[in-house]
């Protein structure tokens, strides 16, 4: 491994080793329990997992390893409660006297926002895409296919796990819409971020060091 890459992967390893330390202190006894905790946060672990094995064929930006930690922090906050009795969304609740505890939304968006740099710096790197209309559509058509897939998975685990666990980690609270709201605030997470945040993104893609220099 060249001296750039060494100096590239100081910082994904710091947020690595955080993530770690956060996910040994949160799964040892959650209010909401371990399985709830598990169902959470094991598909982002097994997202991480994923970038872990390829990080010496494809290290990504900095700005990606970023935002892959923000939405793992998110879903370890979702999995300590579950997303229906988080603390943060019951004062929401309170204070903004709002009909339900909005948390799941606030997940619900991540599943687009962040992932959504995920795709977009694959599609750059390794396909002939750039920028613009159809490489927008082609990224929201992904988190899309992401979110549907996601409540499909939500649907999985309420009818095969046990029902106060199913219950638990579908976190709809009653709303017959719930799979719909969420699958279009994902998809409104990652149009409101690819403006916002490409431009950064693009600065921070064209500091990582070719892998055989």
């Amino acid at each position: 491994m060249n001296d750039a890459l060494k100096e590239h992967y100081r910082l994904p390893l710091v947020l690595l080793i955080l993530l770690l330390i956060i996910c040994l202190l949160t799964v040892y006894d959650p209010p909401a329990g371990r399985v709830s905790w598990m169902l959470e946060v094991g598909p982002g672990l097994a997202g991480v997992a994923v970038l872990v094995a390829v990080h010496r064929r494809f290290p990504l930006s900095h700005f990606s390893y970023l935002c892959v930690f923000l939405h793992i922090l998110i879903l370890i906050y979702g999995g300590i409660y579950t997303y229906a009795e988080t603390p943060l969304g019951n004062w929401a609740k309170e204070a903004f006297d709002l009909s339900r505890n909005h948390y799941d939304r606030v997940g619900h968006i991540a599943l687009g926002l962040f992932p959504a740099f995920i795709t977009r710096e694959v599609l750059m790197r390794v396909t002939a895409l750039r920028p613009g209309g159809w490489f927008t559509f082609i990224i929201l058509s992904v988190i899309l296919a992401v979110a549907a897939f996601w409540e499909i998975l939500e649907w999985w685990v309420a009818v095969l796990a046990a029902p106060e666990v199913g219950h638990a980690f579908l976190g709809s609270q009653g709303d017959p819409w719930d799979a719909q709201w969420d699958m279009l605030l994902a998809l409104l997470g990652a149009m409101v971020a690819l403006p916002l945040g490409s431009r950064l993104h693009d600065h921070s893609i064209s500091r990582v060091p070719p892998v055989d220099a």
